[in-house]
């Protein structure tokens, strides 16, 4: 029984390591482009497997095949985002170097302030599909004359404009 116990936490162990394995690699691409590190997302991780089972059901490499790419994205509530997606390797390792010497997937991957990501693949049977999503500014603090509603809504606050302060008093208006 302990062996079992043993090999299924190493099993388990393995496909963790193996799950953060891409978001190390384009960490550490991050870094040594002045970029900040990016951690694994399970939003991100879900819109990146559609997309790419998407791609492979169709056999075709296209943002577009499951909507727009703004839609597609919104449930990861970011303020910014981005994908890349590839076809032809069979592994992440070859696939991040293609997107490396691509000035577009480059710049996606260098997505500034980026703190998220999402990489899923998928076979057709004749090709395996990539996808990465690559998002940052989850919060964003309110701005001066806004405040946060009790649904985590930024709302604004206006003050009627024929109301003018002849003479403010301990925060009073007179």
């Amino acid at each position: 029984m302990r062996p079992l116990i043993v090999a299924s936490l190493l099993m388990a162990s393995a496909h963790s390591a193996a799950a953060e394995a891409p978001a190390e690699l384009i960490s550490n691409f991050r870094l040594k482009h002045g970029e900040i590190r990016v951690t694994s997302d399970a939003t991100l991780n879900r819109i990146a497997s559609e997309q790419a089972r998407a791609m492979a059901a169709k056999e075709t490499l296209d943002h577009g095949v499951l909507g727009s790419f703004t839609s597609r994205i919104a449930p990861s509530r970011a303020g910014r985002a981005a994908e890349n997606i590839a076809y032809g390797y069979d592994n992440f390792e070859k696939t991040l170097g293609q997107w490396i010497t691509s000035s577009e997937h480059r710049r996606n991957l260098l997505l500034h302030n980026a703190t998220r990501i999402g990489i899923a693949s998928a076979s057709s049977g004749r090709r395996t599909y990539w996808a990465m999503e690559i998002a940052g500014d989850y919060e964003r603090p309110p701005s001066k004359g806004k405040k946060k509603s009790e649904k985590g809504l930024v709302a604004e606050i206006k003050k009627p404009a024929s109301t003018k302060c002849h003479i403010k008093l301990l925060a009073l208006c007179i």
